[in-house]
C-alpha cells in the first residue's frame, strides 16, 4: 500500500503517476481515472481527464491484450516488447475473422489517411472510412481487431474524448519519436517500473502482470541482477528500494475501482483475502468489480450510480464491519466525492 501511494499521496500528475506505474489498466475508463486520481496529491477527475485528452497519457493495448494507461514516453518501446504475446493470442481469432497481414495493410493505410493531419475520429467513424474503402464485413468484434492491429503496429493511438466518446489519432503524431531500446534494455525497464510499484512480489506475479512469456520475465529478473532481492533467505518475493515507510499509518478504507493495481497486477491474491475468505473475487470475471479495502484487506463491493444527474455509492459488504470501520468507508465515500469535483450527491 505504501509503495502504491495508498497510505500517503505521490505525484501533483496523472502523468507522473502512471509514468511510476508503468501501465495502469484502464478498461474501465471511470475506474481508471479514479485509480490514478486516488494516489496523486490533489488530483481531480476533471484533471485526470485533461491529461488523458491533451496526450500526457495515453490509452492502447499493451501487455496482457487490454487497455491500458501509459505515458508517450514508453508507449513505443513497451508495445514493441509486449505486441508478440497479444499477437498470438489474437491470432485465432484473427483466423476466423479473416484478417491476415495483407488486410492489415490495407486498413493501416486508410487509418494513415483519414487520421492524417491532426484528425482525431471515433470507431463508428473510423468504420465509415474503412467501408467507404471497400473493407468488407465490419462487424463490431472484426472492426475491434483491426483498430487494436492498428495499435500493435504503432500506426494509431487514443486520441482525446469528444463528449463520452473515444477517439483515436496516429500514433507518430501524436507521440514524439524515441530513440529504440533493445529487448534487454526495455525488459530491465518494464522490471523496474513493476517491482518498485508493486514489490515484495514474485516471478509469477511480473509474469502475470506484464504478460511476458515466463523466459522473458525470468530474463528481466536477470537483468535486473543486483536491483532484485529476496525479501528473506530462499523467499520466492523479491523486492527493490522503494518508499521509506511511515513511522505510524492511521487505520484507512480505500474505495478500489475494477482492476486497480493493488489486486490486479499480482497473480496471487490472496495477501488481501483474510477477512472476507477469499480473494478470488478479484479481476477478470470479478463476483466483486469495486472493491471495499479495509487496511488493505478486501471486505467487500461498491458501486457508483447516477440517477437523474445525481451520484450515489452503495455498498456490498458480506464481512461484518465495527462502527468504526464504518466511518473509516464513509471518509473514504467523502475522498471519492471531492475528487469527482462539484455535482449533485446522495
Amino acid at each position: 500500500m505504501n509503495r502504491q501511494w495508498l497510505l500517503s499521496p505521490g505525484p501533483a500528475s496523472a502523468a507522473g503517476i502512471v509514468q511510476a506505474f508503468g501501465a495502469v489498466q484502464s478498461q474501465d475508463y471511470a475506474g481508471a481515472r479514479w485509480a490514478v486520481g486516488q494516489r496523486g496529491a490533489g488530483l481531480t477527475d476533471a484533471a485526470v481527464a485533461r491529461d488523458f485528452d491533451a496526450g500526457r497519457i495515453l490509452r492502447t493495448h499493451v501487455l496482457r491484450p487490454t487497455w491500458h494507461f501509459v505515458v508517450p514516453a514508453d508507449i513505443r518501446w513497451m508495445v514493441a516488447l509486449t505486441r508478440g504475446r497479444i499477437a498470438a493470442a489474437m491470432a485465432s481469432y484473427n483466423r476466423k475473422l479473416e484478417l491476415d497481414a495483407s488486410v492489415f495493410r490495407r486498413t493501416h493505410r486508410v487509418l494513415e489517411r483519414a487520421l492524417g493531419g491532426g484528425t482525431h475520429l471515433t470507431r463508428t467513424e473510423l468504420k465509415a472510412e474503412l467501408t467507404r474503402a471497400g473493407v468488407r464485413a465490419l462487424g463490431t468484434q472484426r472492426l475491434a481487431h483491426i483498430m487494436m492491429q492498428g495499435e500493435l503496429d504503432l500506426v494509431v493511438c487514443s486520441g482525446p474524448r469528444r463528449g463520452k466518446q473515444f477517439t483515436y489519432a496516429l500514433l507518430d503524431e501524436r507521440v514524439p519519436g524515441a530513440k529504440e531500446r533493445t529487448r534487454d534494455e526495455s525488459l530491465l525497464e518494464l522490471a523496474r517500473r513493476y517491482f518498485r510499484m508493486r514489490s515484495p512480489a514474485t516471478l509469477h506475479d511480473f509474469a502475470w502482470w506484464s504478460g511476458l512469456a515466463m523466459a522473458d520475465a525470468r530474463r528481466a529478473i536477470d537483468v535486473a541482477g543486483r536491483e532484485l532481492t529476496p525479501l528473506a533467505r530462499g523467499s520466492a518475493y523479491l523486492t527493490t528500494e522503494g518508499p521509506a515507510m511511515p513511522r505510524r499509518s492511521a487505520r484507512r478504507a480505500h474505495l478500489l475501482p475494477n482492476y486497480d493495481e493493488y489486486f490486479i497486477g499480482y497473480k496471487d491474491r490472496s495477501a488481501i483475502g483474510v477477512r472476507f475468505g477469499t480473494a478470488r473475487v478479484t479481476g477478470g470475471n470479478a463476483l466483486i468489480a469495486n472493491v471495499v479495502a479495509l487496511d488493505g484487506q478486501l471486505v467487500g463491493g461498491w458501486k457508483r450510480v447516477e440517477s437523474r444527474g445525481t451520484t450515489r455509492v452503495t455498498f456490498d459488504l458480506p464481512v461484518s464491519v465495527s462502527a468504526t470501520e464504518r466511518r473509516l468507508i464513509d471518509r473514504a465515500v467523502a475522498e471519492y466525492e471531492q475528487f469527482l469535483g462539484p455535482r449533485p450527491t446522495a
